[in-house]
């Protein structure tokens, strides 16, 4: 029996070799015998009248995304179907997408027409061309004053007929309290513009609006030696600038730093710049912005050829009650500030809507009363409080979890708010080169059927990544996206071309 089934198993492998001879003629030389089952089907493989999930699966299966978490939710804009999710359900840190909370935020709680105020006052009186008391500078988180605004102060001043001050200059910053940083922002990052000091009163150096921060320029002079040109905008005195650069021959390469010492205003200005070399330039936040601002203040006065005569000095306190308004000047309105702030994703901006959401509602201008704000109008909103943790406005936390379907969710129901035009509005269009158009989406999908139709908010920290907003199909279906992924490794320009690719996918698709 049993030498039978070794001559039946025999027969049997020989049959089996003889079908493989057979067939090995008929294989072209460069393909392999067997396919490997890791190859997967790609996007590009299905039909245009493939399903959605289908595509956006095959999408997702990327390798690049192995060991990350992404949590994907796809909407229709009208009827609030869920019509793909992957993870919907997983909190994730949503980087800058968290400006999407903070803005529905303050749309409903502020409205889109509110404005900030700083106010010039004072507690003296004048008597002739001299003003005898103390000249108050009162910040109410205005985030957008810039220099000439300062300067027009100063000439509303000189027309009152003020050309001396016998007092102090003072300035007020207690609108809000005086937590200068969010409770997670990295050290790190404290010297630059993206995690600027937050101050009720401070300055920007210019219409990009990123308070509490002086731009640092450095110019190449003519010969290869000596030290490369440091200028500062606005010119000031309250930072110092080390000129530590070397000038080097045109064939050299160019190598500037440009870096604030931790806990100074002393900036550091080193490296080679060779002749004919273009310029570099940075955003450096200040230590303080209140003593900033009232610095460049001070010069907008004896610009305008206002002295300060007997021991004055320069000091922060809180105004009194009864003090006299001199001059003032309002904000944009909140829909126009939205502009910078989601387009060119403006941390700053972020945390001073929420301190100013926390004074407007609780009185308080603070972090903790502007994120109860925040999730009391979110969870209004179809939020789930449940499953979320707020640790900022700006998203620079990496404490901060929301899931995919949520963020769908708070976009779905703010289109029925009277505010949506201008939440809309302030969101990166791809594709568009200007950048208060196209903004942090300008060089992003930039052919269509995606360039000008998808409009949405992004976000990028260490390992996350992230894309949420408004697409339409090509057959004219409106739909809501949240793309997050946490957690990857390698390049973020190459997550960065997943998030793109799920958006045209979805401008391109035909259901």
């Amino acid at each position: 029996m049993l030498m039978m089934w070794k001559h039946t198993a025999k027969k049997g492998f020989l049959v089996f070799f003889l079908v493989i001879l057979a067939v090995i003629p008929f294989v072209e030389p460069d393909e392999p015998l067997f396919v490997k089952a890791s190859e997967e089907i790609t996007q590009d493989d299905f039909p245009e009248d493939a399903p959605l999930e289908d595509k956006l699966s095959a999408i997702l299966s990327d390798e690049l995304l192995d060991g990350a978490v992404t949590g994907v939710s796809i909407k229709h804009a009208e009827s609030g179907d869920m019509l793909f999710s992957q993870n919907p359900d997983t909190r994730l840190h949503p980087a800058s997408n968290m400006k999407l909370l903070t803005a529905v935020s303050a749309l409903e709680t502020l409205g889109k027409n509110y404005r900030f105020t700083t106010e010039v006052l004072t507690d003296g009186r004048q008597r002739g061309k001299v003003l005898h008391g103390d000249l108050y500078l009162k910040g109410k988180g205005d985030p957008t004053l810039l220099k000439e605004d300062f300067d027009q102060f100063a000439k509303d001043l000189k027309e009152e007929g003020i050309h001396k001050i016998k007092g102090d200059l003072i300035g007020d910053d207690t609108w809000y309290d005086d937590v200068r940083l969010s409770q997670d922002l990295n050290w790190s990052d404290e010297p630059f513009y993206t995690g600027a000091q937050i101050s009720a009163l401070t300055l920007s150096p210019n219409n990009d609006y990123d308070a509490g921060t002086v731009i640092v320029e450095v110019t190449p002079s003519n010969k290869a030696r000596g030290k490369a040109e440091v200028r500062v905008t606005p010119e000031t005195d309250y930072v110092t600038i080390y000129n530590k650069t070397e000038m080097v021959s045109e064939d050299e390469e160019k190598d500037i730093s440009i870096e604030r010492e931790h806990g100074t205003n002393t900036i550091i200005v080193e490296g080679t710049m060779p002749v004919g070399g273009s310029n570099s330039r940075s955003w450096v936040s200040v230590w303080e912005p209140t003593g900033y601002a009232l610095d460049v203040f001070k010069t907008s006065l004896e610009d305008e050829g206002i002295r300060f005569i007997g021991k004055s000095r320069e000091t922060f306190a809180k105004t009194p009650d009864d003090a006299k308004l001199l001059t003032s000047k309002q904000s944009m309105p909140l829909e126009k500030l939205l502009i910078p702030f989601m387009k060119l994703s403006n941390n700053g901006h972020g945390e001073v809507l929420t301190k100013e959401m926390g004074k407007f509602v609780h009185d308080e201008g603070s972090w903790e009363e502007g994120l109860e704000v925040m999730e009391d109008v979110i969870t209004g909103l179809g939020v789930n409080e449940d499953t979320i943790l707020l640790r900022d406005g700006s998203g620079m936390s990496h404490k901060n979890m929301i899931p995919s379907k949520d963020l769908a969710q708070l976009l779905y129901e703010a289109q029925n708010k009277e505010w949506f035009d201008a939440f809309q509005y302030s969101l990166p269009v791809a594709g568009e080169p200007d950048r208060l158009v196209g903004g942090t989406l300008r060089y992003r999908m930039t052919s269509e059927p995606a360039k000008g139709n998808v409009t949405a908010k992004t976000g990028s920290l260490t390992g996350v990544s992230t894309l949420s907003g408004y697409v339409t199909t090509s057959d004219d279906e409106p739909l809501i996206f949240s793309i997050m992924i946490n957690n990857y490794l390698g390049s973020s320009g190459d997550i960065r071309d997943i998030e793109d690719e799920i958006a045209t996918t979805l401008a391109k698709h035909e259901f």
